[in-house]
């Protein structure tokens, strides 16, 4: 295909098949992972508010995540499996949230965490292929109603490099992720959420 083709399921059988092989590069990409570490950076836009945070994502199956901020330090976004828990330094409370419940930002990468088939995770996928690299596009299954687009940049080989999740309100979050390295050795105490001394745990919606 040459760059700048935009492949769509709409389009003649050949074509649809090259968007299918590469969706089932990611899948499969992550599909035989059990771990995977990287740094991120994220950037929200919207509300007149830009803020740019940055930490240490950890990933490991089955449904497992944490989201380590350092900047701002201390910052926590914790799914142990069956419960999301939220905590931002300064806060009286962290939040935890039914996983099943669970309708926060991050929650898209948890396709990464089980059986993933992303034209499933996905309606309306679209694949572009342009001299940035490679983009998938869709709406995340079950978040019709905040999301308007998920986009995902990966690399020929299927690892997602940068995601961008466009909400209904104009609101942008994007996550760029560096330095992964896959397969790592996890404890379990990585996926236990401790709330510092003096915070109160309540059940209640994840923040935006």
């Amino acid at each position: 295909m040459l760059a700048g083709t935009v492949w769509l399921y709409a389009l003649s059988p050949c074509v649809a098949q090259d968007a299918d092989a590469l969706l089932r590069k990611v899948d499969d990409h992550y599909n035989h992972l059990s771990s995977l570490r990287a740094r991120y950076t994220e950037r929200y836009t919207g509300m007149g508010i830009d803020r740019t945070e940055s930490g240490t994502l950890l990933l490991k199956k089955p449904g497992r995540m944490r989201w380590s901020y350092d900047q701002p330090a201390g910052k926590v976004f914790l799914l142990d499996g069956k419960f999301g828990w939220f905590y931002t330094p300064g806060d009286a409370q962290a939040q935890r949230i039914s996983a099943k419940q669970l309708d926060d930002l991050r929650s898209p990468l948890r396709f990464l965490l089980g059986h993933t088939q992303l034209k499933k995770e996905l309606g309306g996928v679209t694949v572009t292929n342009d001299s940035n690299g490679i983009h998938i596009g869709g709406t995340p299954v079950g978040m019709e109603q905040r999301v308007k687009r998920l986009t995902l940049d990966v690399t020929p080989a299927g690892a997602i490099q940068h995601m961008k999740i466009e909400e209904i309100d104009g609101a942008v979050t994007e996550f760029l992720f560096t330095q992964v390295e896959e397969n790592v050795a996890t404890r379990e105490s990585d996926f236990v959420f401790r709330a510092p001394a003096g915070v109160d745990v309540v059940d209640g919606l994840p923040p935006i």
